[in-house]
This record gives structure tokens, C-alpha cells and sequence, in this order.
């Protein structure tokens, strides 16, 4: 199982001097990825909006403050060596297809073939009423239509597509990605995104903690990789290739114990029950696990991730 952490490119923490250190030190620690997550631009986040949160609010004090996603990645690759580097996610409508193409390849090659693609369609209304040319009803349709141009524009020798959103032809995308393919994991909890996975996915990477789709308990998120497998073979491709990242933002005394289904929530109490939760998650055949160690200095940051390492990581 690898194990990654979320490196802050919002809030406090983004401060150019946190961010590279604590992608410095956390590659010495041993993990294997970290990941980066994606806003343009945001709303009033004083107003209640965000899905991931019980009450809706925002985790990061301020989160106005924020890098742009590949731009910060790419940074983050010229400081390190080893680490690999998670888009989670990449709100994919956010930008032109084959611009994006072009950046995550580039990305890729810069980096050494580190970088992991997560991707999702996007839930903020207002930032793409910004940033998006597309229809914002349309977010979904638009996602699985430029992933399979990034496809096309990452493998092919002269790719042409025509479909609805996107059109090219007489065009040369070159260097490739080095990794063929380029993985992409898929962001996203509820059916759709569970049929997206199973058909252009190398992983599913949802989050326990949305309140629409909740993923909270053993016996849901158990339920929610039996549907995984059960449309990946509707998808006509074999179910145990498919596989499974989870995205953990919350751990410990932080998580209420007790979900709404009357079971105990994934990565509350005791170290002891970590342990145990990340043990029964790789027993369900969950390849990847990502935290966000949440603290408000970069030394404490640092402190507990090197605290949790040896106390629950180490014993898996």
C-alpha cells in the first residue's frame, strides 16, 4: 500500500517556503506521493458550500490564498526527486483540452514520470461561471470527452478527434508523457463518477466524507468497491485490474466515532484502530491511502507527520 499526504497549496502553509519544505522533508520521511488540489478561483468561502465537511464549511483558515495546481506541481518537481505527485483532482473543464493535455504531458516528462492524474468534473458553480467555457449542467459529459482526447493526444503519433466539445486534426503532440500510460485516478463518490473509474480509470479516489455519497463506515466503503467492480465488468474490462485510492481528511479525535449507518467512522479513536482501519483497507484491495495531517505550522505539520509515521504507519 503506498502512502501519501496532502501538501497545502492554499491557506497559511502555501507560503513558498512551507510548501517546498514540507515536500522536501516529507519525500526524506519515506512517502511515497503527495498531492495538490485545484481551485482557479473561489466564492465568499465564509459561505457554507463546501460537500467534504459535516457542516459545509471549509477546512483551511484561509484558502483564498492559492497556488495554481500545475504551475505549483511543476515547482514542486524541480525540488524533488523521488516523490510522486497526485493531481487531487484536477477539475478537468477548468481548462482547454488540449492545453491541459499539453501540460500534464509536459508535467510528466519534467518530473521524471512521477506525476498520477486525478481527475473529477467539478461541484463549484461559481468559480465555473468564471473559468469554464462549457456548460456547468454539462460538467460531466465535457470530463469524459476530454479525458478521452488526452488519450488520443498522449499516445498517438498524429491524433485527430472530433467529438462534441473538442475537435483537432493536422496536429503533433510531442514529448509524450514518459509513462504509458500516464495513470489517472478518478475523484468522485456517487454513481456517475463510479462509472467514469470503471471506464477510462486506473483507480478510483473518492473521499469518505461526502454527505451525499458517504463512504464513512467499513461496510459502506465495502459497498461502494462492490459497485466499482460490478461496472467495471459492465464495462468490459476485467475488475481486478481496477484499483482503489482513498483520500482521508480528517483522523483521529477529530472524527465523531459514530457514522449514520450506527458503525464506527473510518480513521477515528485510537491509534490502535488506524492501524486496524488501514490493515482492513488493504485487505478490501485499497492500493493507495493520502492524509492530511491539517495543522496550522509547518513545523507541526512535520511533527506529526514523523508522530504518525512511526506510531501507526510503521505498524501497518
Amino acid at each position: 500500500m503506498q502512502i501519501g499526504f496532502n501538501l497545502p497549496n492554499s491557506g497559511p502553509l502555501s507560503k513558498v517556503a512551507d510548501m517546498t519544505r514540507l515536500a522536501v522533508e516529507g519525500e526524506a520521511m519515506g512517502f511515497d506521493y503527495l498531492t495538490v488540489t485545484d481551485h482557479v478561483v473561489l466564492p465568499d468561502t465564509r459561505v457554507p458550500g463546501y460537500p467534504y465537511s459535516e457542516d459545509g464549511a471549509f477546512y483551511e483558515e484561509a484558502p483564498l490564498e492559492r497556488h495554481e495546481q500545475l504551475v505549483g506541481m511543476a515547482y514542486i518537481a524541480a525540488k524533488t526527486s523521488r516523490i510522486r505527485m497526485v493531481a487531487a483532482v484536477l477539475v478537468v473543464p477548468h481548462r482547454p483540452a488540449v492545453l491541459a493535455a499539453k501540460m500534464l504531458a509536459t508535467l510528466d516528462v519534467l518530473s521524471g514520470g512521477r506525476l498520477v492524474v486525478g481527475i473529477g468534473a467539478g461541484w463549484l458553480r461559481t468559480e465555473f461561471d468564471a473559468v469554464v467555457t462549457t456548460p456547468f449542467a454539462e460538467r460531466g459529459k465535457v470530463t469524459d470527452e476530454y479525458i478521452d482526447a488526452f488519450r488520443v493526444l498522449w499516445t498517438e503519433p498524429s491524433p485527430r478527434f472530433a467529438g462534441r466539445y473538442v475537435k483537432f486534426d493536422g496536429i503533433v503532440l510531442e514529448p509524450k508523457p514518459i509513462q504509458r500510460p500516464l495513470p489517472i485516478w478518478v475523484g468522485g463518490e456517487g454513481l456517475l463518477a463510479i462509472r467514469r473509474a470503471a471506464r477510462i480509470g486506473d483507480a478510483w479516489y473518492p473521499i469518505g466524507s461526502n454527505n451525499q455519497h458517504l463512504l464513512d463506515t467499513l461496510p459502506r466503503l465495502e459497498a461502494g468497491i462492490a459497485r466499482l467492480r460490478r461496472a467495471t465488468a459492465e464495462a468490459g474490462r476485467d475488475p481486478t485490474s481496477m484499483g482503489v485510492s482513498f483520500r482521508v481528511k480528517r483522523y483521529g479525535a477529530a472524527v465523531p466515532a459514530k457514522a449514520s449507518d450506527g458503525e464506527r467512522r473510518l480513521f477515528s479513536g485510537s491509534e490502535a484502530d488506524l492501524i486496524e482501519d488501514f490493515r482492513a483497507l488493504k485487505k478490501l484491495g485499497v492500493g493507495a491511502i493520502d492524509i492530511d495531517f491539517g495543522r496550522p505550522t509547518v513545523d507541526a505539520v512535520l511533527a506529526e507527520m514523523k508522530r504518525f509515521r512511526v506510531s501507526v504507519l510503521d505498524k501497518i
